[in-house]
């Protein structure tokens, strides 16, 4: 793993036992499996997945992802330059708001990534793309930018901390870090002498806040959110559970569930377009699609036997005939049973309360098709 990139966190994660991985480049943490000392106290560390994401669900978790990037587009007519180019709709929100959005190829519709764009005002966004695209999807603004727009990665300028759960507003305010403030709205502040801009925006379907302070800071506001965790119930969160919690929300992961071959229309993710916008990358191609109608669509899989869906596992019919394939699939926690997001052809007219097979590793599993979530959303 000498290649791949090291959040600041990293020290850390290692002394709290952390199983880690490569994710989109970058050694991050799975989960914490206490094998190592954990100076902040017993609920700090040595979860597992599944404390982890019941500490989550009940109580207040804390996830390193400084690995998601950061970018910057700055200059006359910023907002405007974005809004013709990423495909949700900038004229919905205004300063101090955030919005969920996507970066579509402009030929095939088909997602280069999907990002939170940052509306600082007019001529300052701040955009959160997915680790591994971040180069690509600043490349394709840069290319774009008119005179005197600037687009700049800003990828290990600032760390990301994700407070997610039930408490998350207790543990905010234990630091006094504004809190209460709107879903996808962000307040910018100051802790330790440092900024640190608090949005409400997260990935696991519960109240909670991602926290962006400089990189160098970041160790800091880490210690001190395990240290006020811990009497909440709190703890130290890996991406193991981050997996889990945003499944159990039927919440797409780029690069299975959407990919520059999985467009929003069969992602089921055209409520994050601008339809009537006049202009976006991909809006010739997705508005044909949209109309004729996508030859596969995104349903979620429960599974009514103790199979488990895994990514790219076929989806069959009662005949036994291939019908699509599992995008995402986990074990849900909280519902104590399989379950997965796959993409099943139109042409099979199979719907919600449908029965599927899926073919886990040769053996047939019965499932059911459904609509996400799989957990009510706690959210808001």
């Amino acid at each position: 793993m000498t290649d791949l990139r090291r959040s600041p966190l990293y020290d850390r994660h290692a002394a709290l036992g952390a199983k880690l991985a490569d994710f989109g480049g970058w050694e991050m943490p799975i989960e914490y499996t206490g094998s190592r000392s954990r100076p902040l106290g017993p609920q700090s560390g040595g979860g597992g997945v599944l404390k982890e994401h019941a500490a989550v669900r009940e109580a207040v978790g804390v996830f390193d992802v400084s690995h998601l990037g950061k970018a910057s587009v700055r200059g006359p007519g910023a907002a405007a330059f974005v809004n013709a180019t990423l495909s949700n709709d900038l004229d919905r929100i205004g300063p101090g708001q955030a919005q969920y959005t996507l970066c579509c190829d402009d030929a095939t519709g088909g997602v280069v990534d999907d990002l939170i764009a940052y509306y600082v005002d007019d001529e300052n966004l701040f955009l959160v793309p997915n680790a591994a695209n971040t180069a690509e999807v600043v490349r394709r603004l840069a290319a774009a930018a008119p005179d005197g727009v600037t687009v700049t990665e800003e990828h290990t300028r600032y760390g990301v901390i994700a407070v997610q759960g039930p408490r998350a507003d207790e543990l905010l305010a234990a630091l006094d870090l504004p809190h209460g403030h709107d879903y996808m709205s962000f307040v910018d502040a100051e802790w330790g002498g440092a900024p640190v801009r608090v949005c409400r925006t997260g990935y696991t379907g519960e109240r909670g806040y991602e926290l962006l302070p400089p990189w160098d800071a970041t160790p800091a506001l880490w210690d001190a959110l395990l240290a006020a965790a811990e009497p909440l119930g709190g703890r130290a969160c890996g991406l193991g559970a981050r997996d889990t919690l945003r499944t159990e929300m039927g919440y797409p992961l780029h690069g299975q569930d959407l990919s520059l071959e999985i467009s929003p229309v069969q992602a089921r993710s055209g409520w994050a377009v601008g339809w009537k916008k006049p202009a976006f990358w991909g809006r010739d191609a997705l508005l044909a699609e949209k109309e004729a109608g996508a030859r596969r669509l995104l349903w979620g899989l429960e599974s009514l036997d103790r199979g488990i869906p895994r990514a790219h596992m076929a989806v069959l019919d009662a005949d036994g005939a291939t019908v699509g394939e599992v995008t995402s699939g986990t074990f849900s926690p909280t519902r104590r049973l399989g379950i997965g997001l796959a993409l099943l052809d139109a042409a099979s007219r199979l719907g919600e309360g449908s029965e599927v097979e899926v073919d886990v590793r040769g053996r047939r599993s019965r499932m059911k098709v459904v609509k996400p979530p799989f957990v009510p959303s706690s959210v808001r």
